[in-house]
């Protein structure tokens, strides 16, 4: 019975092709570790808050739309930072955005009236009370 070997130039060739494919993918799909994906999401989250705020008419569209450029914003700055940093954020960096979205999301609860919650936030949600 005859094994098929092939040679290690072919291999190497396959490999080599195949890499830059591989890294471009990766990019397009959006690789990001799990805490920069989660404070994309959670951008995303307090947008769509806003959005069913204003369609509900709990908030005036001029708040609406700062609220909605400030979420948009956080959200494009902690991309942009994941994509030089190969899908990560630095530390301070995400400090920093998690701090700024939880200031857009105080003050839609501020603007909504359901500013008064249980919780810190520590457990990556608030409660509203009752």
């Amino acid at each position: 019975m005859r094994s098929f070997k092939l040679p290690r130039t072919a291999a190497l060739a396959a490999l080599v092709a195949a890499v830059p494919f591989a890294g471009a993918y990766a990019a397009s799909a959006g690789f990001y570790t799990q805490r920069t994906a989660g404070l994309i999401d959670q951008a995303q989250s307090v947008d769509q808050g806003i959005t069913a705020a204003r369609q509900t008419d709990k908030i005036k569209p001029d708040e609406a739309r700062d609220l909605h450029r400030q979420a948009v914003r956080i959200s494009r700055v902690a991309q942009r930072e994941a994509a030089a940093g190969h899908g990560s954020i630095s530390a301070a960096q995400y400090q920093q955005l998690v701090a700024q979205l939880d200031d857009v999301s105080q003050s839609l609860r501020n603007a909504t009236g359901s500013n008064f919650l249980i919780g810190n936030g520590a457990d990556a949600g608030y409660y509203p009370n009752g």
